[in-house]
């Protein structure tokens, strides 16, 4: 079953019996049209180094319905819902369906459904993960296929795909000290969450072009944003920069109660570019992230490994800038 600690993967088995991985699947599977004294061989060389496909390659033949599961910290959020609903077009293509568990963000419900999905599912898509490194690594140990969305954990073992965070956000503070801003506030997301942790540093990093920045905390939605828009006012920026489009959102319909002009009084900036930042008003300077590229390669990704194949990594995707009405020069003194 394993080579030195090691899964052994569909590449060695075809390395070792002189064929190519394709042939390998077929034989294993039962499929296709193979030579019989070739088949034999790869069916020894894949008994002698142990390999054994994962419990959804091994349906693979029979018809029998496939599951995969998928954990999302916020199904409410359309950011995550468009991400699955990618990854669930592309493994429905494939035959097989999702399960989806939504673990309100908290760790430890995370790392709960994770563990009760893996032993109803062939594999797992976690998104934006909470958990700590441990709960990371337990989820190694169950030795299934796993794939991480927008979490980058450098010494655990799973692949990952993700977004660009930091540059974008740096990116988004270029623009605003090109306009003129030197006082912002970062309404910060998730403390465990990768992504957050990610804009922060860059929004650190900005000191260097001359933008100072506090962090205040608020949850990663409408309301959330709207509800630390007083204390951010008492910081006395000239621009907000909210964790995602959502928290900016929250921010602007606050910014109205209050009387201030978005953005000749207070510039606002999102991050995602969901389904209505551009239809806010003002419309959202924001960062698109290719939520439904993201889907897919998670998908392609599990399915490699569902068969066996060795994964390379990924690099992380760029996300776009978009300037649209709510950034502007600060207001004159």
């Amino acid at each position: 079953m394993k080579q030195n600690g090691q899964r052994v993967t569909i590449d060695q088995v075809a390395k070792e019996a002189g064929v190519s991985t394709a042939t390998v699947s077929r034989v294993l599977a039962g499929i296709g049209s193979v030579n019989a004294t070739m088949a034999a061989e790869v069916r020894r060389v894949a008994s002698t180094l142990g390999y054994r496909p994962f419990g959804a390659a091994r349906d693979l033949a029979s018809g029998h319905h496939r599951s995969i599961g998928v954990v999302v910290p916020d199904l409410g959020n359309p950011y995550f819902y468009d991400i699955i609903s990618s990854a669930q077009a592309a493994a429905a293509k494939d035959g097989y369906r999702m399960l989806i568990a939504d673990s309100g963000g908290d760790p430890a419900t995370e790392l709960s459904m994770c563990e009760d999905l893996l032993s109803q599912a062939g594999g797992l898509i976690v998104q934006s993960s909470r958990m700590d490194v441990t709960g990371l690594k337990s989820l190694v140990a169950h030795n299934s296929p796993v794939v991480l969305i927008n979490r980058v954990e450098y010494g655990v073992d799973l692949p990952t795909v993700g977004v660009d965070n930091f540059s974008a956000m740096l990116e988004i503070c270029h623009h605003l000290t090109s306009l003129g801003h030197r006082k912002a506030v970062y309404l910060a997301g998730p403390a465990s969450s990768w992504q957050n942790q990610e804009r922060w540093r860059a929004i650190e990093q900005a000191r260097m072009m001359g933008l100072e920045a506090t962090a205040l905390s608020a949850e990663p939605t409408i309301e959330g944003g709207y509800d630390a828009t007083d204390a951010v006012l008492a910081e006395g920026p000239t621009a907000i920069i909210a964790f995602n489009d959502l928290v900016a959102s929250g921010v602007l319909a606050r910014l109205r109660e209050r009387g201030l002009r978005v953005p000749e009084d207070m510039s606002v900036t999102g991050f995602d570019d969901i389904v209505f930042a551009k239809f806010t008003h003002p419309a959202l300077t924001t960062a698109v992230t290719p939520r439904a590229a993201l889907g897919k390669q998670a998908w392609k990704i599990l399915r490699a490994r569902l068969n066996g194949y060795a994964v390379p990594e990924v690099p992380l995707v760029k996300a776009e800038v978009v300037i649209r009405d709510s950034t502007a020069p600060p207001p004159a003194h």
